[in-house]
Parts: C-alpha cells; sequence; structure tokens
C-alpha cells in the first residue's frame, strides 16, 4: 500500500511538471527558473515510500494558468541569453520608442495566440514568438526590398520550398496560419542542422549555406564557432541581439518603462470552412466585422474574390464565426460572387481583354495590376466580372495554379522596301522573321506571289528594324520609301496611342506617325 502511495505521488509531481511546461527544454535547460516558480522534480531509478518529511522538503510546482499572453510567453523562454553591447543598444532602441512597441504588440494581438500554441505543440521555444517583431513588425503586409513578404519575411523561392503557394488569386506568405506552420518547420529544420538556436536564426535570416560556410572556416582556423564568434554581415550580427532585447523587455517590461497591452490568453480567431467562391466585401459583410479588420486576418487574399477551391478556409473573430455561418446559410440576395477568372486564349493587348470580358481598359488594368505598354500572354489568368449566367465556381487547376504573364509590347511601323529579283512573299516574310500571311494580306496577294524587281512591298516592321530596312538581293541597301502610323492586322502591338517622329529625306521633312495597336484597313494597290 505503501509502494502505491509513494508512485502516485510521485506521478503527481511529473504530471504537474509538465503541466505547466517547464519541463526540459531543447537545449537541456530548465525554463522554470526563468518563469519565477519551483522547478519540478522527476522520479529516477526504482521507486521508493516518501515519508512525511521528503513531501515537505521537495517543492510543489503551481498549475496556476498564465495570466495572459506575456506571461504564458515568459514561461516558455527556453534560448539561452545573449549578453553584450550590441543587446544593450538594441534595447535602448526599443525602449526609447514606446510608440513603435505600442503599434507592435497591438498589431500582434491577432496573431501571437495562434503562434505560442503551435510552438508549444511542437516544444519550441516561446521566444520565437516574438520574431514577428524583428521580421515584419507583425504586419502580414510587409513586403522588403529583396521580396521578402509577410510576417515572416519569406523569399519567393524560400516560399515555394515551403509549400507557400504564390499566384494571381493568392499569396500564401502572408497567410496567418500557412506562413507560420512554414517558418516553424523551417527554423526547426535549421535547429536540427546546427544543434543550437542563435546559428538557426542566423540561418534563418543570412541562409543556411552561409552559416555553414562561416562555422567551417572558423573550424579550420581553430576558432570556436558559436553565434557570436562567427564573421557574418551587419545585419545578422544584430538579428539574434534584436530579438534579445525584445525578449528582456517582454521579460521585465518595468525595467525599461514599458507597458504591455493587456492580450489575453485566448484564441483571437477561428477557421471557417469556405464552401463558395465569395467577395471579400460580402464575406466580411456576412461575418459582421469591419473590412480593414477581415483583411488583416486573410492577408494572402489580394483580389476582390476568395475562390473556394483555392482558399478553403478563411479566419475570422473568435465571436464573429458563427455570424458568419448563419448569415451565409441565410444568404438569397444573389451572387457570392461577382467576379470569376478567365483564362486568356491568345496573346492579346489589354484594350482586347477588356473588350472581350466587359470591362473598362483602366478597370482590367488596375485590377489585374497589369503594367503600361505589355500585352497579356495566352494562358494567363485575369480577374473578370461574373455574369449571372455563370453558375460554376473557379476549378481548383486554375486557382491553384492562375498565373498572369506579359511579354513587351511591339511598336511597329508601316514600312515600302523594294523588292529584289525573284523576291516572293515568302523570301520577304523570312529575311524580316514576318507571316508570309501577313504580308500576303498587306500587299493584297497570294501567299506564293513572286514580286516584280523593285516593285514597292509593304511590310510593318518594329521600329528599330524599320529604320535599317534594306532591299532584296542585287539592290543592297535601300532607304525607306514611307512610313505610317498604323499597326499590322494581326500583329502584337498593344496600347492605342500615338507618337510623332520626325523622318528627314534629302528633298523634305517628312513627319510620320506611329502607332501602339489597332488594325489598318486593307490597302489597295
Amino acid at each position: 500500500m505503501k509502494f502505491l502511495l509513494a508512485a502516485c505521488l510521485a506521478g503527481s509531481l511529473f504530471l504537474a511538471g509538465c503541466a505547466t511546461g517547464t519541463g526540459p527544454s531543447m537545449d537541456g535547460s530548465s525554463s522554470g527558473a526563468a518563469s519565477g516558480g519551483a522547478s519540478p522534480v522527476y522520479p529516477r531509478g526504482s521507486l521508493t515510500p516518501i515519508t512525511s518529511g521528503d513531501t515537505k522538503s521537495r517543492p510543489v510546482v503551481t498549475l496556476a494558468p498564465p495570466v495572459d499572453m506575456w506571461d504564458r510567453i515568459r514561461r516558455g523562454f527556453k534560448m539561452p541569453d545573449l549578453d553584450g553591447d550590441l543587446v544593450r543598444d538594441r534595447e535602448q532602441w526599443y525602449a526609447t520608442r514606446p510608440d513603435y512597441i505600442q503599434r507592435m504588440t497591438e498589431r500582434s494581438n491577432r496573431y501571437i495566440f495562434h503562434i505560442v500554441e503551435e510552438l508549444e505543440r511542437r516544444d519550441m521555444p516561446t521566444e520565437i514568438a516574438l520574431l514577428p517583431y524583428i521580421e515584419s513588425a507583425f504586419n502580414p503586409q510587409a513586403v522588403s526590398s529583396a521580396r521578402a513578404a509577410g510576417m515572416w519575411q519569406f523569399m519567393p523561392a524560400t516560399g515555394t520550398d515551403y509549400d507557400l503557394k504564390q499566384n494571381i488569386f493568392r499569396d500564401d506568405r502572408r497567410d496567418v496560419v500557412a506562413s507560420t506552420r512554414a517558418a516553424l518547420d523551417y527554423l526547426q529544420r535549421l535547429y536540427g542542422m546546427f544543434g543550437d538556436w542563435q546559428l538557426a536564426l542566423a540561418a534563418y535570416n543570412w541562409g543556411e549555406g552561409n552559416v555553414a560556410k562561416a562555422i567551417a572556416k572558423n573550424q579550420r582556423a581553430g576558432l570556436p564557432a558559436t553565434y557570436s564568434d562567427l564573421s557574418m554581415p551587419a545585419e545578422t550580427r544584430l538579428y539574434v541581439p534584436k530579438l534579445q532585447a525584445v525578449k528582456n523587455i517582454v521579460a521585465n517590461p518595468a525595467r525599461f518603462n514599458v507597458d504591455l497591452p493587456l492580450i489575453a490568453n485566448h484564441p483571437y480567431f477561428q477557421t471557417v470552412t469556405l464552401k463558395r467562391d465569395l467577395d471579400v466585401s460580402l464575406a466580411a459583410k456576412l461575418a459582421d466585422v469591419q473590412i480593414e479588420d477581415f483583411r488583416a486576418l486573410n492577408p494572402s487574399a489580394h483580389k476582390p474574390v476568395l475562390l473556394a477551391a483555392g482558399t478553403p478556409e478563411i479566419l475570422l473573430p473568435w465571436d464573429n464565426a458563427a455570424v458568419f455561418q448563419r448569415n451565409f446559410e441565410a444568404y438569397s440576395q444573389g451572387q457570392y460572387a461577382s467576379w470569376t477568372a478567365w483564362t486568356v486564349p491568345s496573346t492579346m493587348t489589354v484594350a482586347d481583354a477588356a473588350q472581350r470580358s466587359g470591362m473598362s481598359e483602366a478597370d482590367l488594368r488596375a485590377i489585374n495590376n497589369v503594367p503600361p505598354r505589355m500585352l497579356i500572354k495566352s494562358g494567363s489568368t485575369l480577374i473578370v466580372p461574373r455574369s449571372a449566367r455563370v453558375q460554376e465556381d473557379v476549378a481548383a487547376v486554375v486557382a491553384d495554379t492562375g498565373q498572369l504573364s506579359f511579354q513587351p509590347e511591339i511598336v511597329t511601323r508601316r514600312t515600302v522596301i523594294k523588292a529584289g529579283r525573284q523576291d516572293s512573299v515568302a523570301s520577304i516574310a523570312r529575311r524580316y522573321r514576318l507571316s508570309p500571311a501577313s504580308v500576303a494580306e498587306w500587299n493584297d496577294v497570294k501567299a506564293n506571289h513572286t514580286f516584280q524587281r523593285g516593285y514597292e512591298v509593304v511590310v510593318f516592321l518594329p521600329v528599330r528594324a524599320a529604320k535599317t530596312a534594306g532591299v532584296g538581293s542585287g539592290f543592297g541597301r535601300a532607304p525607306v520609301l514611307k512610313s505610317s502610323a498604323v499597326a499590322p492586322r494581326g500583329g502584337t502591338t498593344a496600347k492605342s496611342s500615338t507618337a510623332k517622329l520626325t523622318k528627314t529625306s534629302s528633298s523634305s521633312k517628312e513627319v510620320v506617325r506611329e502607332k501602339r495597336g489597332g488594325t489598318p484597313s486593307k490597302k489597295k494597290r
């Protein structure tokens, strides 16, 4: 009976230690001291009866829940502390900017519970929950000059490596849940490579290959290879000191005269399954939230429509999820989505695409971010209005892989050249890299036609090619006889705008017009 009682007491102590999350850390240290509580005592060896003296001399770990998220984060600190002048410098920098600290911490209110939950589930140090303060100030829409995006600042290629989809409909580098999963996966992998969290963080910032080379260089020289010993760029040298400074402020805000806003130890959001394509504005309305708050939780959706096949879940404030479900089921005022996706069948101008989709050119450019002087390439996907006749939602293959590609417009000029001996439609088409059908059409002849020597053949050439165009064999290089404003039928030009070019001949000045886009009328000889 005494043996059974001892086993029960020992098991209780063990479970109490686990319940507070203060067990041994990934680096072998105990986090009990960091949280201010007593370290748990784990039974070792064979079990023996516990006497009354033993029970009085050993502390019992408290089971009190964290007061708020800051308390919860402090209890999970597991990384060894970094000290030195760089840490003091960063502490001073943050402490003298209370407004900046306030904005960052208030912005993190939406996301930090989820991040800490994920860290604890993986038994990772909760210092990592503070890393987005360093990376992006907890702004999921942040984009760096190097094209890193999101709270965790993923580069496009690294995001692809960690299954963060990037297409015209969404960028998962900005997605709260997906980017957090990817960042923690990446950090765990780096920790597995280097066995040290500070080196893992350096690799997250600088690249694992660079850190590995720096370690190897020190080892060859017989030098230590810790974070503080490696030769690094200035940004990486400051990276961990920045995190340590934020950690110190969170650990003891009163010391730095910082007032951290209350963040309750409670989920801020929950996921809701998206059953149909849905306008972003309507989703916010059905959830009874401001559009800005909706976008803050769903920052990866950068178009006006959410596609159920590509974004199967959305995030909503905890209390609004049920409101959304109820209003969605009761909605009967028309379409859920007023936008759909259209795959462009052939390379075309923006004007042509706008006409075919029933939009103005300006609106199509704006909603699809089409730059000027570009053609839309075949196979590209555009966001276009969804007519009442369209009942089907966008297919998964389009929602997952939709991309928008461009090619520069080709500005052409009507140019007249003299045919050489035995020149034909085919030979001139080859010489100027044109379509024989186009050459035949421009000159109102058949595709197998052979021109008489000296015959004035009309072609439409890119501006540079038109300036240096020569005649056929036997005539050498001849001057351009005529140029005009029109572009070839079936040509690849965009944007209907005109620009004047001045051309000087030996006898007189001739002003010619250059037009981008448009189709010339067939000119008869």
